[in-house]
């Protein structure tokens, strides 16, 4: 199944909070496709991706999934469509890594359909593509935490959705690694038709692996499009303030962010300025 999910118009705030995170975005996601939302810190980018994982409701407009307001799904219905992982996440005491990772079953569970082989073989996949097999029968509070980010990532796959949801999915992990997680998203889209959408800080990564990238700042969708139509020395220095020079990859051809030489020091002097 290819499910379409997108925001209408919509407005974000945090509960008890007057002041909105996220003003008046629309976005609609491409089925099937890797869609990476790239920005500054406190931009929105998190914020956004909690709202089309259900996890905020709008204060306006509206987020569906195809079509369908995603508050009027019920939670285990939308859990086997749509899984998230979100940037902090919390695990009880004492579990095991095989253990987690069973839980991304439990939306495929019921009164009338128990543990399977199905659900087995769910599992067991999840921790072939993670690498976390070795670690099946270890207790998550020993891992390091690229080893714990790489067992989340698990619990994800093992909810089979046909939607995926990734908030900063490489934290943690060493170089290696995050190439690891981004071919992952990548055989998601290409051999499974999965839609992953991933909030990514590293600009070079989301231009080489994604799709469709979105660009925020201040709440924002400053651009959106193709890596070619957003990554510009023009649109990062708006979205960023550094100045920048933007050339092709030797090995992808993809756009290849090259910060300029003190562009730090010209961020500070462009923000006293008052200028993006």
């Amino acid at each position: 199944m290819t499910s379409a999910l997108a925001a209408t118009d919509v407005t974000l705030s945090y509960p008890g909070s007057t002041t909105p995170i996220v003003i008046g975005v629309s976005a609609t996601l491409e089925p099937g496709a890797l869609t990476v939302i790239v920005g500054p810190n406190a931009c929105g980018k998190s914020t956004l991706l909690r709202a089309f994982g259900r996890i905020l409701r709008p204060d306006h407009g509206e987020v569906t999934l195809d079509g369908r307001d995603v508050h009027r799904y019920g939670s285990k219905e939308f859990a086997r469509r749509v899984g998230l992982l979100p940037q902090s996440t919390v695990a009880p005491d004492g579990i095991t890594v095989g253990d987690l990772v069973a839980r991304g079953r439990f939306p495929h569970q019921g009164a009338l359909r128990q543990w399977s082989d199905a659900d087995e073989d769910a599992v067991v996949t999840a921790l072939e593509r993670t690498s976390t097999v070795a670690l099946a029968d270890r207790y998550l509070s020993d891992l390091s935490g690229g080893q714990r980010q790489r067992v989340w990532i698990a619990m994800a796959l093992a909810q089979q959705t046909d939607v995926l949801l990734l908030d900063e999915p490489t934290t943690f992990l060493d170089l290696a690694h995050q190439l690891e997680v981004l071919e992952l998203c990548r055989e998601l889209t290409d051999v499974h038709g999965t839609t992953v959408v991933a909030v990514l800080h590293d600009l070079n990564h989301a231009a080489r692996y994604a799709d469709r990238i979105i660009a925020m700042r201040d709440g924002a969708i400053v651009a959106s499009g193709t890596p070619h139509e957003v990554i510009t020395s023009t649109t990062v220095t708006n979205v960023f303030g550094i100045a920048c020079r933007v050339i092709d990859d030797p090995e992808t051809s993809t756009p290849l962010v090259v910060p300029a030489a003190g562009a730090h020091a010209r961020r500070r002097a462009a923000l006293t300025l008052g200028t993006p």
